[in-house]
């Protein structure tokens, strides 16, 4: 069976990069581009590395215009998803890559975001451990019509961290997550301190002092996995790098837990997992190894002389991060073998 889809948010870097991975998917035929501001324009002139596409023509981003497919993608700013879900058909199976629905805590979203909670949807990170019995969120997305897709850094971070809370290898307090991510994070519209000749060999953090959106999200995830509440300090980074993200996470370990212990977890709770890979003893993750694909490599450590649990995770945030996440998740709620159309491995040099 095939099944139609529109893109709404089609000239973004997360609606391209939904596209591309599309392109490849064997089961979906794209049928609709959708967008705002460039909406009548060719997508070829906007996006264009998306060759079998360059002849669309972009159409609003209108309720009548995403009506009618099978499968929405919503690649839209924040705050901006809600309304064109809720106008959209109970049947259709809507992905929103955006951060309306991914909060429990209306409070939660109204402090960080500033608008009305739109409600929560499914979390679309299958592979994220949800409880300390060691149950994954994959379950709660097969058969899903709505699907809420995680923000790029609470990605590693959940992943980083979750199977350490849930199995209590650690407290839950002070947790630390610092997180490097390349400049593609912050959208494609143009932005002063987003230029090259800003970026180009330095590095800078932002949203420092809890106040990054992300942090509630990452915090809700982490609080699941252990069954109680955490303590979470999260802090960015810019990266002189167009795409993908570096994250470490540590965490202050339980007495009597040992090396062999952690990995036991980890080797656990991903062994038989497609797309999140825990690398051999001394091998460190780089971005590199990861871009352009739908895959994490992951590597732990225990730092005896601190007494602290160290994870490093990477990823690709505009597919892992995003795009890569909202396909896997449509696979699930479509009843299609998860990994179809997300193979492709990374890319080098």
């Amino acid at each position: 069976m095939t099944y139609t889809a529109a893109v709404s948010g089609a000239t973004g870097y997360a609606g391209g990069e939904v596209l591309r991975l599309l392109c490849g998917h064997p089961d979906i035929e794209i049928t609709t581009v959708a967008a705002h501001s460039s909406a009548g324009r060719r997508l070829g002139e906007l996006q264009p590395h998306l060759h079998a596409l360059a002849d669309r023509t972009v159409v609003d981003t209108t309720a009548e215009n995403l009506a009618g497919h099978d499968v929405v993608f919503l690649a839209l700013p924040h705050g901006q998803s809600a309304a064109v879900a809720a106008a959209l058909p109970e049947g259709t199976v809507v992905v929103d890559a955006g951060a309306d629905h991914r909060l429990t805590s209306a409070s939660a979203w109204e402090k960080f975001y500033g608008t009305e909670h739109a409600g929560t949807w499914p979390y679309g990170l299958p592979e994220l451990v949800t409880d300390p019995r060691g149950g994954k969120q994959r379950e709660a997305l097969r058969g899903a019509t709505r699907i809420a897709v995680p923000g790029c850094y609470p990605t590693g971070s959940l992943l980083a961290l979750a199977p350490a809370l849930a199995a209590g290898l650690v407290a839950p307090q002070d947790l630390v997550v610092v997180s490097a991510s390349g400049t593609s994070g912050a959208g494609k519209a143009a932005k002063p301190h987003l230029l090259g000749a800003e970026t180009m060999g330095g590095m800078s953090p932002y949203g420092v002092g809890g106040g990054h959106r992300h942090t509630p999200e990452i915090e809700q995830g982490l609080a699941a996995a252990g069954g109680q509440d955490v303590t979470l300090s999260f802090t960015p980074t810019l990266a002189p790098m167009p795409r993908g993200i570096l994250t470490t996470a540590t965490a202050v370990l339980r007495l009597g837990i040992d090396d062999a212990r952690v990995r036991e977890v980890y080797d656990a709770a991903y062994g038989d997992e497609p797309f999140v890979h825990v690398l051999p003893e001394g091998q460190w993750p780089t971005t590199k190894s990861v871009q352009a694909s739908n895959h994490v490599a992951l590597q732990l450590a225990v730092d005896h002389h601190a007494g602290r649990l160290v994870v490093s995770t990477v990823l690709d945030n505009l597919t892992k991060g995003t795009a890569g996440a909202a396909v896997q998740s449509l696979n699930l709620a479509l009843g299609l073998p998860e990994t179809t159309g997300l193979t492709g491995q990374g890319i080098a040099p």
